[in-house]
């Protein structure tokens, strides 16, 4: 056959190859592998930082929960010399106690043989490596929720309430130096500092004669990253911070300035008010007391359960005897909410509203908590005794910021963590169906001294980049 008829014969006149079946790779998808990396990508990095700087304490076994922390006061100073052949009056011993009541946290993964045989990833190793992550991370989340409740507080510019901060009212140097000011005129005790007090110190001594920074007295302060930035934004400050952060004494330490060491932690609580959410009474349903109520809405990121979001409170929401209340939780994806109701006639919030929709066991069953985002959910009644977080204004975000004298707070221990890995048959799993790891830890942080830490609590001018659910 000619070589001319035999091309022409497959290209149409067009010179283009004439059409026929074509096999695509869409008929053959059942054939098609995906592919898994072996490797699997990084988690977002928590900076834990506030577990450290509490002073380890001991609780004996078969010495019940609750931790006393003794201190004795100091005896006043006489007021005159003495009298010729007088013995003075004396001074009375002033005895002061703090308590801490220890708990029992932890949890589990639970894996089953099936998925540890089929999934690619090795399930077991992951639920170690997780685990580990989670323990620490829940210590460090509680020791902040310790630190909330401290009692000597400032508030940025010169305002006095956390609602009346604006966004322009942010962390500066003003700040430090008038909580270091007042430390220092209490005499809290600083870190790497003299326990007592001498008449005469030696002037060879490192830490007054410019020696090591290990060995120099100073404060803590625990910050969050954003008020980071506007320290930073002061010459000085980035200064003292680039030439003092070459001698590291702490997890995530920044350096020193105004004579406190800074530590960042994006785990330092914060709070952005929102305006309040909408809720009605209605008749029956519920226990509640006729009367005017205050009704107010809080969210949480699921992944840490801090509470973020304060909505304004509803005040005066009239409900009739045995009526009940309803609202919507907001639509914010990856967040988790708690509503909070007054007693009647009180616009005082001091309790959880009760809530067949909140967790069905432990120590919060029934309780308006956890309640996921977007959805209707009814209040009956008044439920545990627990206060929600002041709200800031609505549209301003506010950071505390920690400023820790040696001696202010303490971890009580009962029992050291453990860990529990599980993977042989038991009585209970006689066919070996389960893998579990597990940790548990028994213990509970103390403020021992409420005049050694200061919390000042400031706007910023930066604001979270990312939302709760990004990767």
């Amino acid at each position: 056959m000619n070589i001319f008829k035999l091309v022409s014969s497959l290209f149409g006149p067009g010179g283009f190859l004439s059409p026929g079946l074509v096999n695509a790779q869409s008929t053959f998808s059942a054939d098609v592998s995906n592919y898994i990396e072996e490797k699997t990508l990084p988690l977002a990095r928590r900076q834990l930082v506030a577990y450290q700087f509490g002073d380890p304490l001991t609780l004996p076994m078969s010495s019940g929960l609750t931790y006393t922390a003794t201190r004795y006061e100091r005896l006043p100073l006489p007021f005159a010399p003495l009298q010729e052949g007088v013995a003075p009056v004396g001074s009375a011993m002033t005895l002061s106690q703090v308590t801490a009541t220890a708990q029992q946290w932890g949890d589990r993964v639970i894996i089953t043989d099936v998925a540890n045989l089929t999934i690619k990833h090795p399930l077991f190793q992951k639920a170690i490596e997780l685990v580990a992550l989670q323990m620490p991370e829940t210590m460090e989340r509680n020791t902040f929720n310790t630190l909330m409740a401290a009692t000597q507080v400032n508030y940025a510019n010169g305002k006095t309430t956390r609602a009346s901060l604006i966004a322009t009212d942010v962390m500066s140097p003003t700040e430090v130096y008038r909580v270091v000011g007042s430390m220092l005129n209490y005499g809290a005790p600083q870190f790497m500092g003299q326990e007592r007090e001498d008449m005469m110190i030696d002037a060879d001594r490192p830490a007054q004669n410019g020696g090591s920074p290990a060995t120099t007295e100073h404060y803590v302060g625990l910050i969050h990253p954003l008020v980071v930035q506007d320290m930073r934004q002061n010459a000085t400050v980035a200064n003292a911070f680039s030439n003092s952060d070459i001698n590291r004494l702490y997890n995530n330490d920044l350096g020193e300035f105004g004579g406190v060491r800074f530590c960042k932690s994006n785990m330092v609580p914060y709070f952005t008010g929102v305006a309040a959410v909408t809720a009605s009474a209605q008749a029956g349903g519920g226990t509640f007391a006729v009367g005017n109520y205050a009704v107010q809405v809080t969210g949480a990121p699921a992944q840490t359960s801090q509470e973020r979001n304060i909505y304004q409170a509803q005040t005066s929401l009239a409900v009739a005897a045995n009526g009940s209340i309803t609202l919507t939780t907001p639509n914010v994806p990856g967040f988790v909410f708690s509503v909070y109701v007054s007693v009647a006639g009180s616009n005082t919030l001091t309790n959880l509203g009760l809530c067949a929709s909140g967790p069905t066991s432990g120590p919060l069953a029934g309780q308006a908590t956890q309640l996921t985002a977007n959805t209707a959910v009814t209040i009956t009644g008044v439920g545990a005794a627990q206060t929600p977080p002041a709200s800031p204004a609505t549209g301003v975000t506010v950071f505390p910021t920690f400023f820790l004298g040696r001696g202010s707070y303490g971890q009580v221990i009962l029992q050291n963590p453990e860990f529990q890995y599980l993977r042989d048959a038991d009585k209970s799993d006689p066919l070996n169906q389960t893998r579990v790891v597990a940790w548990k830890v028994f213990y509970g942080s103390i403020i021992l001294n409420q005049a050694f830490m200061v919390r000042t609590e400031s706007s910023s001018a930066f604001s979270p980049g990312y939302q709760v659910t990004a990767a």
